[in-house]
């Protein structure tokens, strides 16, 4: 017990001689360290008395604890005389111009879905998400994709499980997920954005994994040209009031009619360039009204309902709205075209 008592006296006495953080270091490995005096002690502890450990052992606990805090309360006295003396001694000039830091911006490939959902959102859409990792029943059944079609290709689709498990090749699961769990006798307006994965060789315009904004109206009474006025709203928000569009028939598995649908060229405004190679138009999504086979798979009767679907590629939307002509550029981490996209705005300047 004296020899405890003898030892923080000392510190106490040798601590008040301490001037930096370096001595006062060696100062704690010499009392507090695995072979300091303090610990040493500590390995009395077997060859005391049973009925003489607890005193012995609450009295090391206590003055292990008064050393520690004599230690704590030097470094602090010592950090603080530090820091005045380099505060005396640096003088700042509040005038001087502050660094420039980059500052990140919003990738244009978000922006532009951001934008198409605020639109659809106006006009009482729901923005729904659903599994990237999808069923072979919602990916390609329910959307009348019987086995055996080209779709199915293992060159284009991404199996993981047998021809059972997948991801995603279209975000149209999300859509028969919608109108199964609306239980076939509701209206349904929803759009879901997303990624979508296929077996496509990685180039200046295609993609392993890329963006999909796909549409779906189920009501009553739903014609063609509710669609057509749908697509012009979109186009003209994004390409410009003086935006016009056309459909073009064509042919999908999961709507009839199917229609391809463009829009005018906003580079050549209709006289013919490389970018609508010498067309006029440029083709920006697939479209048409929800098959009669698709409705009735995910509970709605087709002699009642009828809907339109529209699917836009948000790469491609992006691509001719900001003058990109490689969609790896959004999925690169160049800082160079971040710079790029902070410059752009919704004019295309």
């Amino acid at each position: 017990m004296q020899d405890l008592d003898n030892i923080l006296e000392k510190l106490k006495e040798e601590i008040k001689k301490v001037n930096d953080e370096i001595e006062l270091n060696n100062l704690r490995v010499t009392y507090l360290g695995k072979k300091g005096s303090i610990s040493a002690l500590s390995s009395q502890i077997g060859s005391l008395k049973p009925e003489e450990r607890k005193d012995f052992g609450a009295k090391l606990n206590q003055v292990k604890e008064e050393a520690t805090a004599l230690i704590d309360e030097k470094k602090k006295e010592i950090d603080e005389r530090v820091l005045n003396e380099k505060l005396k001694s640096e003088d700042i000039d509040v005038t001087l111009p502050a660094t420039s830091i980059s500052v990140g911006a919003p990738n244009i490939l978000e922006k532009v879905v951001e934008d198409v959902e605020d639109v659809f959102m106006s006009m009482g859409y729901d923005v729904v998400d659903g599994p990237e990792v999808e069923e072979d029943h919602y990916n390609f059944e329910l959307l009348n994709i019987p086995k055996g079609h080209p779709a199915r290709d293992a060159q284009d689709t991404f199996y993981i499980e047998d021809d059972t498990i997948l991801l995603r090749s279209q975000t149209s699961p999300v859509q028969a997920r919608t109108m199964l769990a609306a239980g076939g006798d509701k209206p349904i307006r929803m759009i879901c954005p997303g990624k979508t994965y296929r077996r496509d060789a990685d180039d200046a315009t295609h993609s392993h994994q890329f963006m999909q904004i796909e549409g779906l109206l189920v009501d009553k009474n739903i014609s063609l040209s509710d669609l057509k006025g749908t697509f012009d709203v979109i186009a003209k928000h994004l390409f410009g009031e003086d935006c016009e569009t056309r459909f073009r028939p064509s042919y999908y598995q999961f709507t009839e009619p199917s229609v391809e649908t463009d829009i005018s060229c906003f580079a050549c405004k209709g006289s013919g360039c490389a970018l609508c190679k010498n067309t006029g138009w440029i083709t920006v999504s697939g479209a048409g009204m929800v098959h009669p086979n698709v409705l009735r798979n995910c509970g709605y009767d087709p002699e009642v309902w009828t809907g339109f679907a529209f699917g836009f590629g948000a790469e491609r939307l992006a691509m001719l709205k900001y003058g990109i002509d490689d969609i790896r550029t959004f999925y690169q981490t160049d800082l160079r075209e971040t710079h790029t996209f902070d410059r752009r705005d919704d004019n295309n300047d």
